[in-house]
């Protein structure tokens, strides 16, 4: 696909960059909303979902500094300090994938129960039609940019919309069948989508831009 030049590109990038105002003020809400949920029910499950969120939430201030910097001075300027950050990102999300097997290998062998959380499953629901909406988006500009970074924001922001799906399932069947069981095996079930988002941001750290 043709990359787009000049002035269309500048309003592109303008637009990505409220796209990433937006996803910062999503995450927010998400985070602080899964974590004291997670607190409160004592669930893995939450708690992955919300550190997922600071961990997104982070990769989105980097990517709306890198397209501050490209709309100040140009594309070639942030690029080495954003593969840096994608790889700390990606880091970030293998270390988290670790605790939560680690986490939920230990309340499988005590058989601890999480409490249900209603706003656990409300926030969960919600980011499912949210992130498809900013997913989709963000796919259809970084295409005309040419942005691999962004492309990669999009890609974790699909995973999210997974990652809630998954928590919306695991929250229902821990209400329906009350299994002490339940968060433990919804919570390993995530991990998946932490790797591959892990794969996916430190792969964008091993090319940045460049890589098509």
């Amino acid at each position: 696909m043709a990359i787009a030049q000049s002035g269309h590109r500048t309003k592109l990038v303008h637009q990505a960059f409220w796209l990433e105002w937006l996803t910062i003020a999503w995450m927010v809400l998400e985070a602080v909303v899964a974590l004291w949920s997670a607190y409160v029910a004592q669930s893995i499950t939450l708690l992955a979902f919300g550190l997922d969120s600071v961990i997104e939430l982070i990769s989105a201030g980097v990517l709306v500094w890198r397209l501050t910097v490209e709309l100040r001075h140009g594309q070639s300027f942030s690029e080495e300090a954003e593969r840096y950050a994608s790889k700390v990102g990606g880091a970030l999300l293998f270390a988290l994938a670790a605790f939560v097997v680690i986490s939920a290998a230990w309340s499988l062998s005590i058989q601890r129960t999480a409490e249900f959380s209603v706003p656990g499953l409300v926030v969960a629901l919600l980011a499912i039609p949210i992130m498809y909406v900013l997913a989709n988006r963000k796919i259809a500009i970084a295409n005309e940019i040419g942005s691999r970074a962004l492309r990669a924001d999009a890609v974790e922001s699909i995973t999210c919309g997974w990652l809630s799906f998954m928590v919306v399932i695991g929250l229902a069947a821990q209400y329906v069948t009350g299994a002490w069981w339940v968060d433990s095996a919804t919570s390993l079930a995530i991990v998946w989508f932490l790797v591959k988002e892990g794969r996916e941001a430190w792969a964008s750290g091993e090319c940045g831009d460049g890589c098509h």
